[in-house]
């Protein structure tokens, strides 16, 4: 029975979720029962196709991007694959009606890491975060609408801004070994090998006008999705607070993370300021 596949096909794109994010899967636990799978989907088949860009540097990275790539067309097509990664997404796309657009915007900035490794443009830098970023958000916000396409336009900006805030707080954190170990730099008109206080500052604050959009965008949410977002935002903000607090020579040298303890107190923290009805 093709409900068994499907059963571990589901429990394969929740263990990815678990075994390469523990902060962004206690967020997951925070969503409604009825949506956390779906999410898992997305995470599983975004997670795979980033890593065949990032780590596979032993193995022939464009033939098995170009191997996944026409393997995720066959399982949209046909609405199966025996990659259970795909196989999930597969079945959250047809749930929902997730655009082609949006899968084919993911992948052609994935593909660029493949070879890109400068952005020089602000426009250039933005078609990448789109692809990589914002149309994640847009996928998981399909989710949490439920079909609702009136309540999708509503939201659809403050989706898009607070993907592109956790994007770009993870270029920050992930400076050294997207330079060093990958040859990246992703922010246009930077020199990474003399970054500055005044650069970086500006780095932040272009961070902090796209979690004000994205907070905007939380307080509309369904209640199904609103805490487990808002738990996301948090830890991301406490990253950026500590990246800002953090000298750009030492930001270049290591890469900043929260303390399991401190997770658990934002987590804490934002329970009760769900519970309390605050946002």
């Amino acid at each position: 029975m093709k409900s068994i596949f499907d059963k571990v096909s589901f429990d394969c794109s929740k263990n990815v979720t678990k075994s390469y994010s523990t902060s962004f899967s206690s967020a997951v636990k925070m969503l409604a029962p009825s949506i956390r799978q779906d999410i898992y989907n997305i995470y599983g088949f975004v997670r795979f196709a980033d890593e065949i860009v990032d780590t596979f540097h032993d193995y022939n990275k464009e033939e098995l991007f170009e191997l996944f790539e026409k393997d995720l067309s066959n399982a949209l097509q046909n609405k199966i694959s025996l990659n259970p990664i795909l196989n999930s997404f597969q079945h959250t796309v047809s749930k929902y009606n997730i655009p082609n657009e949006l899968i084919n915007a993911f992948m052609k900035s994935m593909k660029l890491d493949l070879s890109k490794k400068e952005y020089h443009t602000d426009d250039e830098y933005k078609e990448y975060i789109y692809g990589s970023a914002d149309v994640v958000g847009l996928m998981c916000l399909k989710v949490f609408v439920n079909g609702d396409i009136s309540k999708y336009e509503t939201l659809k900006n403050g989706a898009m801004r607070l993907g592109s805030a956790f994007q770009k707080v993870n270029f920050l954190r992930d400076l050294k070994a997207d330079f060093e170990d990958l040859s990246r730099t992703y922010f246009p008109n930077t020199d990474l090998t003399k970054l500055d206080e005044l650069s970086k500052q500006q780095i932040i604050k272009e961070i902090e006008a796209d979690f004000e959009a994205g907070y905007q965008g939380i307080l509309n949410l369904p209640i199904e999705a609103k805490f487990g977002v808002y738990t996301a935002y948090v830890y991301y903000k406490k990253l950026l607070s500590k990246l800002k607090k953090t000298p750009s020579l030492e930001i270049k040298n290591t890469r900043i993370r929260v303390p399991d303890y401190q997770k658990y107190g934002l987590f804490a923290k934002c329970y009760f300021t769900y519970k309390l009805n605050i946002i």
